[in-house]
């Protein structure tokens, strides 16, 4: 049968082709709002992977895309757009909350607490050069706001920001107020915000003459002096443990060293929880470096990183926890010791490698090294889980759970005075707090909040998407006009916000003698900025700078978004 579309005259299919076009780009209903979302995730991406030097724009080259996409006339409904830029910023700062909780409170220990002070002072330095420009310059509220979430480059602070405004202007719709000029502000002010870092970096190095190399070996050399783990043997020579149980000296030295096995007249076994030990029998585990001194006076001469092969009917495996029902145990009440001759001897989590106590849980997602007879592997494999298939599932009830937690805590109002309005956490910084205590958590009764590295960042890139299309459509309609018409000063506000604070922050710290490369580390950290940490990492190949990093991230991540709120909170 012949189409009935061959019975339509080419002109009026061409009519009505354009016809569809002129509807489908040209009207302001959802199919249009998505489209341009969707136009705008894609090219902006593409867009984001352009580099010049080591330097990109990033994810925010869809905020870019987004802006010169309004200029130039994109439409879209006002209502779902702000709907899928709300919802895309929930999505973004809960998964960075679940992603950093684990390691939130532990980044304080050792040289991360003075790393999180320098990071504290530049985040605060900056919101002080932002409210001085405000009273200087008489910059608007939400310009001068929109203008700092750019210098320092953190998204989350300006969609918070973007939350307390929506909320006033819904109580105060005569304030003369334009939410617009914040995504137009941080959008003029991003680009020296990365250039900045990157600048000051530059500067410290030639202020303190300094050398790459010798920073690397500094840093290679308090590596060895630092709290982490190491393989170790102890041959037990304290005579008041002659003929006691490996149960007894497990729980003797619990917290201090995890038994691997054990080495008898050259031949190596697991040894059973009521097996006797004698006299210059040869422990092979793993402790930190910190309590070797103990494990020493209590059990006997200890030898660091003699690591020895093994053989026979020995083997080492890593596991993934997978299985949900032994999710939360703790090791003593899982058995692994007690009903295998196998021993858990390293747990690794979120990033950080744990020493296995009696009393330390396991959780979903942890990777676990179990060293064992081959012949009882399976077995433990069987009960930990390890499987791909179930570890590469997303927990989707726990995250809408986390979520409207998140919802309910952000929009939970309190009074501080000499506000104009009531405060909250709001769409932002309520998931991102629930988010964090839940990932440190990891854990509500039987519900695990674990989200494997694959789901967090699908949501995390999708929120963060979305919501800077959102942004850029929003904000691009006057960002021309504005720039034209006095905009390009807040370049300059811009970059005093960014400059100011890391150059006299970086300098103080160089004076304390931090190193150069975590100095790198912490500032790109404290701007959250990833292409300033791209540039740190170019200088080297040592982990220092991701270390620093990440050691300040999850602080900074929460003050800037509290900040961005508190900004505009203060000045309206």
């Amino acid at each position: 049968m012949e189409h009935a579309s061959a019975h339509i005259p080419h002109p009026i299919r061409k009519k009505l082709f354009m016809e569809f076009l002129v509807d489908l780009f040209g009207g302001n209903g959802l199919a249009t709002t998505l489209l341009y979302i969707c136009i705008t995730g894609f090219v902006g991406v593409l867009l984001g992977k352009l580099s010049l030097g080591n330097v990109k724009l990033g994810i925010a080259g869809v905020l870019f895309t987004g802006i010169i996409l309004a200029h130039f006339g994109a439409k879209f409904n006002g209502e779902m757009l702000h709907f899928a830029q709300e919802f895309g910023l929930i999505l973004f700062v809960y998964a960075i909350g679940i992603e950093v909780g684990p390691r939130f409170f532990s980044s304080f220990k050792g040289d991360g607490l003075l790393l999180n002070v320098f990071a504290v002072c530049i985040i605060l330095g900056g919101f002080g050069v932002a409210i001085a420009l405000h009273y200087i310059f008489d910059v608007k509220p939400e310009v001068i706001t929109g203008i700092m979430c750019g210098a320092v480059t953190n998204t989350p602070g300006l969609g918070a920001a973007r939350q307390v405004v929506d909320n006033y202007l819904a109580v105060h719709p005569d304030a003369n107020l334009d939410a617009s000029y914040l995504g137009s502000g941080y959008a003029m002010a991003y680009p020296l915000g990365v250039l900045g870092i990157i600048l000051t970096m530059i500067l410290i190095k030639i202020i303190f003459r300094i050398k790459i190399s010798k920073e690397v070996d500094d840093y290679n050399t308090s590596l060895n002096s630092g709290k982490h783990l190491e393989s170790v043997t102890v041959t037990i020579n304290n005579e008041n443990l002659y003929g006691k149980t490996i149960d007894y000296i497990v729980d003797f030295v619990d917290k201090e060293l995890v038994f691997s096995r054990i080495e008898r007249n050259g031949e190596y076994f697991i040894p059973t929880a009521d097996f006797v030990v004698e006299k210059n029998d040869i422990i092979h585990g793993v402790a930190n470096d910190d309590t070797i001194a103990n494990i020493r006076l209590k059990i006997g001469e200890v030898e660091i990183g003699q690591k020895s092969a093994i053989e026979g009917n020995l083997i080492m495996r890593n596991f993934m926890i997978t299985n949900h029902k032994i999710a939360g145990k703790t090791l003593e009440a899982l058995g692994i010791y007690r009903r295998y001759p196998a021993n858990i001897t390293r747990i690794y989590r979120a990033g950080l490698e744990i020493l296995p106590t009696l009393r330390t849980t396991v959780e979903v997602g942890d990777s676990v090294r179990v060293v064992g007879k081959k012949d009882v592997m399976d077995a433990i494999k069987a009960e930990l889980g390890d499987s791909i298939a179930e570890w590469s599932h997303p927990n989707i009830v726990p995250l809408f759970l986390g979520i409207a937690l998140g919802l309910i805590v952000g929009s939970a109002q309190f009074f501080i005075p000499g506000l104009p309005v009531p405060a909250k956490l709001g769409l932002a910084g309520g998931p991102l707090l629930v988010a964090i205590l839940l990932g440190w958590r990891g854990r509500i009764g039987n519900m695990t909040f674990y989200m494997n590295s694959g789901a967090n960042m699908i949501l995390r890139e999708m929120g963060i998407v979305l919501f800077l299309a959102c942004v850029g459509l929003g904000a691009g309609g006057k960002f021309v006009d504005t720039f034209v018409n006095g905009g390009y000063v807040w370049v300059g506000y811009g970059f005093a916000i960014t400059f100011i604070p890391i150059i006299i922050v970086g300098i103080i710290a160089r004076l304390f003698k931090v190193n150069y490369l975590k100095i790198c580390g912490f500032i790109a950290g404290s701007m959250t900025d990833p292409p300033a940490l791209e540039y740190a990492n170019s200088l080297s190949s040592t982990h220092a700078q991701s270390t620093g990093y990440a050691t300040v991230y999850p602080l900074t991540m929460f003050l800037r978004i509290l900040l961005g709120q508190t900004l505009i909170l203060i000045l309206l």
